[in-house]
């Protein structure tokens, strides 16, 4: 079986760094031809999105892709509502997770998967300013072991 190869288009980095990632789920989005010739031009931001259930389906909200350049007048709206696409089973257990309380659906990821755009979506829970100050004193300490360890090295 050959390897599916993933490009990524962007990444919410803020993500990891105000919630705490419970589980994670790949989903494929629901795209008029504009919108992803300009993810192809990594024109997508996913700072402040979010996805969130209505009628049993997946929307994602606040997830901007720019206006694709040699675009026409039937350009497509940058911050549109998106369907996700899921299994029903899948968004049974996303509707069950996130009906307890802080639980928040926000993507992770948008990439390519063969010639799909697909999105990770992760359940989080809010970080506290305590939480993120202790992420950041592990990661300095990881980084100057890392030093040190290279210093040895040489």
């Amino acid at each position: 079986m050959p390897l599916i190869e993933e490009k990524n288009i962007t990444v919410n980095r803020k993500a990891k760094h105000d919630y705490f990632i419970k589980q994670t789920y790949e989903a494929g989005i629901s795209l008029v031809g504009t919108e992803v010739k300009a993810l192809r031009q990594n024109k997508a931001n996913l700072t402040d999105s979010y996805a969130t259930i209505r009628n049993g389906e997946v929307i994602l909200l606040n997830c901007t892709i720019s206006a694709f350049e040699q675009g026409n007048i039937n350009n497509h709206d940058p911050v549109r509502e998106r369907k996700l696409l899921l299994n029903k089973s899948e968004i049974k257990k996303i509707s069950r997770a996130t009906n307890d309380k802080g639980a928040t659906l926000i993507p992770l990821r948008l990439y390519f998967k063969g010639q799909r755009v697909k999105v990770e979506l992760g359940i989080a829970f809010g970080k506290k300013s305590y939480d993120k100050r202790e992420d950041i004193a592990t990661r300095e300490i990881k980084r100057e072991i890392g030093r040190a360890s290279c210093r040895e090295r040489v």
